[in-house]
């Protein structure tokens, strides 16, 4: 039995399952992810950026190969489990993990060889003991063909350089993957607001710290009461909390490890300014490079979607 979930913390381990514990560790809602590779060409692409924002002792590509090569074996195992949560962090790697898997799968399900299941939950399982795990267990429920199309069908929106294939994916059936509607929403919140240019992270930090919080602990503290579904870690987080500082027009400035807004900051919190017309953008969001002093697609969040620009 081979256990796949979404990094190191979950302690499946302990439960008591038995079977092998394979950690998709990717932080896909952050950095390129776009169409049109093969496996080997993304895991190169995605290796790069991992590495170049956060480095470890061995290379994130080799990493991801080794991690797709367990992945690619699951044929060895009676059965696959999927454990992931309700967030976007986790959405994503389940939707490329349904994409890579879909094919062989449902062949070997026709031929009735293989069990895949799915344990998706709206709690995080990194908090949870290995006995709290085990409980979870008897509701794994087995993963349909449905759900395998949609799996695919929004890996393919997400990386695609349009993003309003999934605004298209959205207005669709989504029930299958229960979760993957608010998850993919909340990506799309990460476009520049229509208001200011604005990622929802962006604004959200800006207004912390007009309410206050100046430090990063109490920073990123708050921000994540403010997510309906907590899905970014402090290192991401960190990132653009320092874009906001060290942008050409910058909105923060760190006085002695307290941050405060500039002139320009309280310009564009107020939406009397634009954050992108003045400093410009260069950000990946799945298969979409938003690059220069225009954004072509802005989230709007009055209308609650994302609209041409």
């Amino acid at each position: 039995m081979l256990h796949v979930t979404n990094g190191t913390s979950v302690s499946l381990q302990d439960s008591g399952l038995g079977g092998e514990v394979l950690a998709w560790v990717d932080v896909l809602h952050e950095g390129p992810v776009p169409a049109g590779l093969n496996t080997d060409e993304l895991r190169r692409i995605r290796g790069r950026f991992l590495d170049s924002e956060w480095p470890g002792e061995s290379s994130a590509r080799d990493e991801l190969a080794r991690r797709d090569a367990a992945l690619d074996d699951f044929v060895r195992h009676d059965e696959v489990v999927l454990w992931f949560e309700h967030d976007l962090y986790d959405q994503l790697q389940l939707i490329q993990i349904l994409d890579r898997l879909r094919g062989r799968v449902l062949l070997e399900q026709a031929s009735g060889l293989r069990r895949l299941s799915l344990i998706c939950i709206d709690r995080y399982l990194g908090g949870l003991t290995g006995a709290q795990l085990a409980a979870l267990w008897p509701e794994r429920g087995a993963v349909t063909p449905g759900a395998l199309d949609l799996g695919a069908a929004a890996w393919r929106a997400f990386r695609s350089p349009d993003p309003m294939q999934i605004e298209k994916l959205l207005r669709g059936d989504t029930s299958a993957l229960p979760f993957l509607d608010g998850a993919l929403r909340r990506h799309l919140q990460q476009f520049p607001s229509t208001e200011n240019g604005l990622a929802r992270t962006e604004q959200q930090i800006l207004e912390l710290v007009g309410a206050g919080k100046r430090t990063f602990a109490a920073l990123f503290r708050a921000d994540q009461e403010l997510e309906e579904r907590v899905f970014m870690g402090d290192t991401t987080f960190r990132r653009y909390l320092q874009g906001l500082a060290e942008c050409r027009r910058p909105l923060l400035e760190d006085r002695n490890g307290e941050y405060h807004h500039t002139a320009a900051g309280a310009e564009v919190l107020a939406a009397r300014a634009d954050h992108v017309h003045q400093s410009g953008i260069n950000r990946w969001l799945g298969g979409v490079h938003l690059c220069g002093n225009e954004a072509l697609w802005r989230w709007d969040a009055r209308a609650r979607c994302l609209v041409a620009h």
